[in-house]
């Protein structure tokens, strides 16, 4: 059976390794995003015939795992499956999640059940359209922008390891006014912040913050996903400056992502605010992901997943 084990710190290197050899196309492929989340959603990893594969155990058996996005390598998902079919410990691999649709195409439907997962697709924009905000479409939010600028003195500023103990400061902030210990998905989300400013030099992380009137208000953190696209994991801006949003957002987008041509700004994870708030911003394309079932088996959901209760998180 091929060796599962859980990913830490250690497996940075060889992670990198396979993303710089096969350059991933969706959001979840990037060791920040499979590393930062661990204490809610715990990865694992295998390699498999010279590819690697990501894991995440089923909610409902120890010893079944469910695969997280498509195989970084040259394997296909049938033998995937059969590998771990042949085992004789019971450790199986009952169906995949957060899998473009490139990735389904030759999957026999006798076999495999595919089903579109719109809440994980993910948002591409391209950097120009958010750096400029041009055009009819993006009135209010230049509206919004003016606004901000002309009530506050603002100054954008590259997030350094000087700066992250003011992000951090503002983060925990942001989430005394949001009640995040009381809410899951925020605590979870608040955890996952921690880890990266923890590691922001270490994973070679890209950011940007904006002070107001001297304090900083908002920030933002992306990386690169793969040549050309960067992907945007976090934006927080306070809620008591009027504007603020849309200016990390345009900003952030001008000076920090201006290398890049486009920019995957991940899922909305069918929160109908969220949703709005992207689709608000006219993405350039989206990136389709689907779970997939076995057709004898039970019906994998991006719910399928095993999670952890959330503790906040120490400062």
């Amino acid at each position: 059976m091929p060796d599962i084990r859980s990913l830490t710190l250690a497996d940075r290197s060889l992670v990198m390794e396979y993303l710089h050899r096969y350059p991933p196309e969706i959001s979840e492929h990037t060791f920040t995003n499979l590393f930062i989340w661990q204490p809610s959603r715990p990865v694992f990893f295998a390699e498999i015939n010279n590819s690697l594969i990501f894991l995440l155990k089923s909610a409902n058996d120890d010893k079944e795992y469910i695969l997280c996005g498509p195989p970084i390598g040259d394997i296909i998902i049938p033998d995937i499956i059969s590998a771990f079919d042949t085992s004789a410990s019971g450790v199986s691999v009952i169906g995949a999640i957060r899998i473009p649709d490139k990735n389904t195409e030759n999957l026999p439907p006798a076999e495999y059940v595919v089903t579109e997962d719109r809440d994980n697709a993910d948002y591409i924009y391209l950097v120009s359209d958010l750096a400029e905000l041009g055009g009819r479409n993006f009135s209010k939010k230049r509206n919004k922008i003016k606004q901000c600028l002309n009530n506050h003195l603002c100054e954008y500023v590259p997030i350094t390891s000087e700066l992250i103990a003011e992000c951090e400061i503002m983060q925990e902030n942001w989430c005394k006014t949001r009640d995040c210990g009381r809410n899951p998905g925020l605590c979870n989300e608040a955890n996952a912040i921690a880890e990266t400013f923890a590691h922001f030099d270490d994973f070679g992380l890209l950011g940007g913050a904006i002070r107001v009137d001297g304090r900083i208000q908002a920030y933002a953190i992306a990386e690169e996903l793969h040549p050309g696209t960067a992907v945007w994991h976090f934006e927080k801006a306070m809620a008591n400056v009027p504007g603020l949003g849309q200016l990390i957002n345009q900003w952030f987008s001008r000076y920090g992502l201006s290398g890049f041509d486009y920019v995957n700004r991940e899922q909305d994870l069918g929160v109908p605010g969220l949703r709005q708030a992207k689709e608000s911003y006219f993405p350039h394309h989206m990136v389709g992901k689907n779970c997939i079932s076995l057709a004898a088996g039970q019906r994998i959901t991006a719910k399928s997943i095993k999670a952890e209760g959330c503790a906040e998180h120490e400062h």
